[in-house]
């Protein structure tokens, strides 16, 4: 939202944002510096524990928001339905538009949510997956429909684009992975490949989570928690991978990861679980390990930071694939969906 919102706008869209959970974020703060107005439903101190987001009462709440705006665009599960909902219960007449993020959800795995699905899905005009294949997993799941499109995700590729570096050879290896701390994740297998890696490599990883006092208890578990840090949300990530000398995502599923673009444009080689949503992006380019194998992660990484030559084959690889995912491509191809739908 931080980078396609404020190019939405340039384009004449006036695009607004309104958050369920009004939190003072530093990504909050830079959309707003950017001149987007942003909304809440409500304001509470900041804990994703509880965060109300999935509170019916919402759908009550959600009722000012439908005047003066011709499109609504949901992300999120929660917002996903209940905007449909407030709209039938309000009998509004917006036209309606979400975005599908990953080739899989939890809610797939539950019986009866498959009728919701449907019918949550065939209340909107279009449902953007975010790729390719996320498109092709939510036809198989609930049938072909003609509101379903795909436009790749994009990131700012300017901002991540850095210098390619050499390895340091000896002295300490930085490994990085952004992702949030929750169940898509798989950050139990990059503690294990610490495990196997010596005390030059060291983790920082990036985001917040359900998981963080778990996976921080886990780490001292391991014997790796004087090697791993948790950085929290942040706002500087171009400038943590600059810092990094590799960049890794573990997950068990994705649609398609903007961290994994993010990792690629930084001029550091990425590596990534071999999963639907990571292999399409990152496979003839970066590193891809087989899911949940840590000893093969451990040699990807220990290869790469030994080998300057393969270094900068796999980090120039990356670069190169992360350009075909500019946020500028996907800006273009969300304006022309307004325009069309209005007209």
């Amino acid at each position: 939202m931080v980078d396609l919102l404020p190019l939405l706008n340039v384009k004449g869209d006036q695009v607004e944002l309104l958050l369920f959970n009004g939190y003072r974020t530093p990504l909050r703060t830079e959309l707003e510096q950017q001149g987007v107005l942003v909304h809440e439903l409500f304001q509470k101190e900041f804990n994703y524990k509880g965060s109300g987001a999935y509170n019916p009462l919402n759908i009550i709440r959600l009722f000012g928001f439908f005047k003066g705006y011709d499109i609504i665009h949901t992300h999120n599960t929660a917002c996903q339905l209940f905007v449909p909902l407030a709209k039938t219960l309000f009998r509004k007449n917006n036209i309606l538009v979400t975005t599908e993020h990953n080739t899989t959800n939890r809610r797939r795995d539950i019986w009866w949510f498959k009728p919701i699905d449907r019918w949550m899905y065939s209340r909107y005009a279009s449902v953007i997956c975010i790729s390719e294949k996320a498109r092709i997993s939510l036809e198989n799941y609930i049938g072909k429909r003609d509101n379903q499109l795909a436009i790749n995700n994009g990131i700012d590729i300017k901002r991540f684009l850095h210098p390619i570096k050499d390895p340091i050879g000896e002295g300490k290896f930085v490994i990085t992975m952004v992702a949030g701390l929750r169940a898509q994740k798989d950050h139990e297998t990059v503690f294990r490949a610490m495990m196997h890696l010596s005390g030059n490599y060291c983790l920082q990883l990036v985001g917040i989570g359900v998981r963080e006092t778990e996976l921080k208890m886990l780490t001292q578990e391991m014997g790796i928690e004087d090697r791993v840090a948790f950085l929290g949300m942040r706002s500087d990530v171009p400038d943590i991978l600059e810092q990094s000398d590799v960049v890794v995502l573990s997950s068990h599923w994705e649609g398609l990861s903007l961290s994994s673009v993010e990792g690629m444009a930084s001029g550091r080689p990425f590596i990534a679980s071999d999963v639907d949503g990571l292999r399409e992006v990152v496979g003839g380019a970066g590193v891809l390990f087989p899911h949940g194998d840590d000893k093969s992660l451990a040699e990807s990484i220990q290869r790469l930071c030994e080998n300057p030559a393969y270094y900068r084959e796999v980090a120039e690889a990356c670069q190169k694939r992360a350009q075909q995912y500019d946020i500028s491509l996907m800006a273009d191809s969300y304006h022309k969906l307004y325009q069309t739908l209005l007209q």
